[in-house]
């Protein structure tokens, strides 16, 4: 349950004024929990004590001045009441468990919407904050598809790909699948960064997703915030894509976080000039998982999900055939019943159901007329232009524009900003 003033218990409030004056610093505040034994012992310990422990300067000077920290409390209890953001403690049962396994994870959660999807199978999408058209489409359609298939994506609320992962994960027509994406923020709850992003933000809140932070409220953007949230995405989530990603891209450190938690990461290829994809080349050569179908992340993953069996009546009966039928466990109203090896078995079941249903549709299976064939075969992932393919076709202007559209018709191509690209 969402914390209010009424609910705070000693020690949660004990833990938000560590958090406060240590400025969610996880290393001082973890030292002092280690030292003190819990946040009610470390908080009334007098400065030296803190001192001596070698804890910041700034800090102690807050916990010197602890009429700031209450008043502070009081602000943050209003904004509870008035509904403005919710708060999660770790000692509570609504608390992402996954998080406790990970190094140093946050004495509490500030968060907006859907908390319960904190608590379902979810998988990373992250990547360059300039991806190429052809990387904005492929993150957006494999969301898409993970989606669907029961899945919650998470990413980081930045421009570029996570952005493109969030809209994918919101672009479905039926109610059941709406909703499927977390974002997490390298801000305060409060604080909307990028700043066109409100839109972003607000669409995810009223299709049923969920933002949350482990900062405090107001925290404004820093270069240490984001590798803080990049590890919350990894901790969260089954595993963690990468889409693109330049060579120094934060997305990296994603995917070494994700590693280091005993986890898998996938990588999108692209051509080998293509600088914007440098990163993702390096994971691979890394060991990442080579990915060029979002099925191949279900293949993997699901081996990670309990292996019990689902009868039929556990899903909802929607009459889809050319997708999955999604779970309803997003938005049963008995979702706090379920266990998390019930929430990864639907996962699980719409998982097989949505490979059946996308294979028969896929247009891989789709067979390119011989007379296309020539005009087909010019194409990539990376895109052609009229005039480069007038000249390696040797087509007239009619013919190849006729044959572009035909191939366009059957699926298999698309044109983006004048260039012609395999889809």
């Amino acid at each position: 349950m969402p914390v209010t003033s009424s609910l705070f218990s000693d020690n949660q409030r004990a833990v938000l004024a560590l958090w406060y004056e240590v400025n969610a610093s996880l290393s001082a505040y973890h030292k002092l929990i280690s030292t003190f034994g819990s946040a009610q012992q470390a908080w009334t310990t007098k400065t030296e004590g803190w001192r001596q422990l070698g804890i910041h300067h700034t800090h102690i000077k807050r916990h010197e001045q602890q009429d700031q920290t209450i008043a502070s409390i009081e602000v943050i209890e209003q904004a509870l009441k008035a509904g403005n953001y919710q708060l999660l403690f770790a000692d509570q049962p609504d608390y992402p468990a996954q998080l406790l396994q990970i190094y140093y994870p946050p004495p509490l959660l500030f968060y907006r919407g859907n908390s319960a999807l904190l608590h379902q199978a979810q998988i990373a999408i992250v990547g360059s904050r300039k991806p190429s058209n052809h990387a904005q489409k492929i993150t957006f359609d494999i969301a898409q598809y993970l989606a669907q298939a029961g899945y919650v994506i998470t990413s980081g609320l930045a421009i570029g790909v996570d952005k493109r992962a969030h809209l994918g994960a919101l672009a479905q027509t039926d109610s059941d699948y709406q909703g499927r994406t977390i974002g997490v923020m390298g801000t305060g709850i409060n604080v909307c960064y990028p700043n066109h992003h409100d839109k972003l933000f607000d669409q995810i809140i009223d299709q049923g997703g969920c933002l949350v932070s482990e900062l405090l409220p107001h925290t404004q953007p820093h270069k240490h915030t984001f590798p803080r949230r990049n590890r919350l995405v990894a901790g969260l989530s089954l595993a963690t894509i990468v889409t693109e990603a330049t060579i120094k891209s934060g997305s990296l450190i994603t995917a070494r976080l994700t590693s280091d938690q005993g986890k898998q990461v996938f990588a999108v290829p692209s051509h080998i000039d293509n600088s914007n994809a440098e990163g993702c080349h390096h994971l691979i050569r890394e060991g990442a998982t080579l990915i060029y179908h979002p099925h191949q992340v279900l293949d993997d993953v699901s081996t990670q999900l309990p292996n019990h069996s689902l009868t039929n009546h556990s899903l909802p009966n929607h009459n889809l055939p050319n997708h999955s039928q999604p779970s309803n466990y997003a938005h049963s109203s008995s979702e706090k019943n379920l266990s998390k090896d019930n929430v990864y078995s639907l996962a699980l079941a719409n998982t097989a159901q949505l490979a059946n249903a996308r294979q028969k549709t896929s247009p891989l299976n789709v067979t390119i007329p011989k007379h296309l064939d020539a005009v087909f075969g010019q194409l990539d992932w990376h895109g052609q232009d009229l005039d480069a393919l007038l000249v390696s076709t040797g087509l007239s202007p009619p013919q190849l524009i006729g044959q572009l559209m035909e191939l366009e018709l059957l699926g298999v191509i698309s044109e983006q900003g004048g260039r012609y690209l395999r889809v």
